[in-house]
């Protein structure tokens, strides 16, 4: 190696090192006790965020660390978010579709039917006006927060029945386990939904208490054994296309951290979103052949139910924002933002949609 190549390494190499000592001599260390809604051995949904603890030490030379409580040890899911806010707990991992019972517009930072795809969504968020909204939306509702998105997830499958569902029709009656804006969808169709944790589902559909289920991807399903109960598995996941994770972090703590620190975490939060996607990718052929070698049907929504299902979204969407202004202002923007998306998606992917 030339000398002044080595040098050159091994001066730069001193300078991190004089960085990270420098960060951890001037700034107060933090720990972030963070219960997660989603077991952390489920891939791309709650494995992300064990990454991130591992990366927030060791970019931050021991000055930011994470521990994390798996889904009910601390705070039970549905909790996460006033924890956090209180201060009960200085940190949470969840998605903030959970929240759509304080928020309506909570579920459009989570998943949206027939929405967008994971590199429109952040577009959205990062370059659009997506961030300064959802956290407008928290500090409009007296939420002590600073939310982060901290991974997202690539289109899931739209649900496990245990017969096939050819006509609008066959949805009446059924009641499913069905998450955020979806449900709302089906609802208006004539099922019934309940929001059951991963943990339940099995058991709900081995006791016929529901008639099917969605939860994630094939690869993250597989894990709960719904292929076990019910064969009929449809795509594509219409309901959600893409769904952020979110690390939320008390404002009181966020206030204390330096701005390295501070740096570090939305640094470290952006690389998840891009390893947690490319992990979901990578994990659902495998997952898909071998539940269909097991007698599992991967189905296709014919254009009747899709057409349907879009037709039953566009009212509920009109629905909740004629009821609540902030989801309308955030509908509005999100809308604006992927019609002016649409001229570059219409001429740079395949297949090119119709004009």
């Amino acid at each position: 190696m030339d000398m002044f190549i080595r040098k050159a390494l091994v001066s730069a190499m001193g300078g991190i090192a004089l960085s990270f000592a420098s960060l951890s001599a001037s700034a107060d260390n933090v720990l972030l006790k963070t219960p997660i809604a989603f077991s952390s051995n489920l891939p791309a949904l709650g494995s992300p965020i064990v990454k991130v603890a591992d990366q927030l030490k060791l970019i931050s030379g021991g000055s930011l660390k994470m521990k994390i409580y798996e889904p009910g040890k601390l705070v039970p899911p549905l909790q996460i978010l006033d924890a956090v806010s209180s201060g009960k707990v200085n940190s949470g991992y969840a998605t903030a579709g959970y929240w759509k019972g304080k928020m309506k517009a909570a579920s459009l930072f989570s998943s949206v039917p027939f929405g967008p795809e994971a590199g429109e969504y952040m577009a959205w968020m990062y370059y659009g006006n997506g961030l300064d909204l959802y956290q407008e939306m928290y500090d409009s509702n007296g939420y002590n927060v600073k939310v982060l998105p901290c991974a997202i997830l690539s289109p899931e499958t739209s649900g496990w029945y245990s017969k096939p569902i050819n006509k609008p029709e066959d949805l009446k009656g059924l009641n499913l386990r069905y998450f955020g804006l979806g449900a709302a969808v089906l609802e208006n169709l004539g099922a019934g939904t309940v929001q059951l944790p991963g943990g339940e589902i099995f058991g709900a559909l081995e006791k016929g208490v529901i008639d099917g289920a969605e939860y994630s991807q094939p690869a993250i399903d597989k894990r709960l054994g719904l292929h076990k109960i019910v064969k009929y598995n449809y795509f594509p996941g219409w309901h959600q296309q893409a769904t952020v994770f979110e690390l939320l972090i008390n404002k009181n703590t966020w206030a204390k951290m330096d701005q390295q620190q501070q740096a570090i975490v939305e640094t470290t939060c952006k690389a998840s979103v891009a390893d947690s996607i490319a992990e979901g990718e990578a994990s659902q052929h495998a997952e898909m052949k071998t539940m269909r070698e097991s007698g599992v049907k991967h189905m296709y929504w014919s254009q009747e139910m899709l057409d349907t299902f879009e037709a039953s979204w566009k009212e509920v969407a009109a629905e909740y924002s004629n009821d609540d202004a902030f989801f309308n202002k955030v509908w509005a923007d999100m809308s604006a933002f992927r019609n002016g998306y649409d001229l570059w998606e219409r001429y740079a992917f395949l297949p090119r949609k119709s004009q």
